[in-house]
Parts: C-alpha cells; structure tokens; sequence
C-alpha cells in the first residue's frame, strides 16, 4: 500500500524547522545548522563534488625572483623562481610544485594555466615570446600556447615588453600530466624578476574535476 505524506514543513521535538518548502524553493535546515549527507548528493542526477559546491578549491601563483639574463629561442623558466609570498597575497588550497622549471599539479583536474612575461632589451628584437609545454607521459612534451610581442628601443636604452599567454590543462594523471614554460625570441633578452613583486609569474587555477 502506498502511503503520501503532504506538509509543507517538517519539525523536530522542539518545533525547529527541519525542512520547509515555500514557492517551489526547498529549505534543509537553519542558520547555524550542520547538514550532514551520507551517500551521493546530486545534481539533477549528476554527482556534485566540492569545486561544484565550494567553488575554487585551489589557486596558486609563482613568480621569477631575479632577472634571468640571457633568454634565447627555447630557454627554460627553470631557476629563480618561487611561490608568491608578499604580504597581502593569497592562495587556496595545495600548493603546486616545481623542480627545473617542471610544475607539478596537486590533485587531478582542469586548471587554468596563465603566464605573464616581462622582458627588457636596449636593443631590437622583432619578436619576443612565450610558450606553454605540456606533457601527458612525464616525458615528452608538446607546445600547447605562444604568444608573441617586439621590442624596439627608440634610443638606445631599455625598453619593454609584456606578454601573456594562457590555457586550460586536463590534469588526469598528477605523476604524468605537467608544465613548464619556454621563452620564443631570435637573439638573447632578458626577462625581468623580483623577489617582492610580480614582474614575470605564473598561475594555477583549478576549475573542476576532469
């Protein structure tokens, strides 16, 4: 036998709302309540994770500490760098981790890869760029990104430029799935670090599950 229950309001012994509906809108609980879910909780039948209910769960950003003179066509952002530490900044969740300009990914997940290079010259360069490699076999890597600007001093001294370049990266395997980034230029350049502000950096955002 099938039984329906209509309410509009479901209460414990002390008279305390436990569920309520109201135009459509379904309340679990109150201000102040901890709503504990055993099992799967779900979204019009697909599994919600914590990125879909917390948002953001990790963002991290890592800087060039000091200029790194002599950049050519492939050099590797390998040296000098570290995870941005000034006061006032933040980060969530685990850190990425580096070694020989290789970031590596905490956890599984689409993150947002974004890459900001300052570079100076006191002599002209028809282009001056940036790359983002990725592997997927801890291995061999394949350019995924480059952007590209010039530098052309009107005087003689330095001059300046800055590029970006960004894309989203399918961590699948964190032992496999890494980065690393290169700079794309004819002649030598330098890119330009600092151990107290951003200059050249580079982010990290976890987006989601894969």
């Amino acid at each position: 036998m099938t039984a329906i229950l209509k309410v509009d309001t479901i209460q414990d012994t002390s008279g305390n709302n436990i569920i309520n509906e109201s135009s459509d809108t379904i309340t679990i609980g109150a201000s102040g309540d901890t709503t504990n879910i055993i099992g799967t909780l779900q979204n019009n039948g697909s599994a919600l994770n914590f990125a879909t209910v917390n948002g953001i769960t990790m963002a991290d950003q890592w800087r060039l500490t000091a200029d790194k003179t002599n950049c050519d066509n492939g050099t590797v952002f390998d040296s000098n760098l570290e995870r941005v530490d000034t006061s006032g900044q933040g980060t969530i969740g685990t850190a990425m981790s580096e070694s020989s300009g290789i970031f590596t990914f905490p956890s599984t997940g689409i993150y947002w890869v974004h890459a900001n290079i300052t570079y100076k010259k006191d002599a002209a360069r028809r282009y001056v760029g940036i790359n983002i490699r990725v592997t997927t076999n801890n291995s061999s890597y394949g350019e995924l990104t480059e952007s590209y600007s010039e530098i052309n001093p009107p005087d003689g001294n330095d001059a300046y430029s800055n590029i970006t370049t960004t894309s989203y990266i399918d961590v699948t395997d964190t032992a496999n799935v890494k980065v690393k980034f290169n700079a794309l230029t004819p002649a030598t350049i330098t890119a330009i670090g600092n151990t107290s502000r951003n200059l050249t950096t580079f982010t990290f955002i976890r987006l989601g599950d894969t």
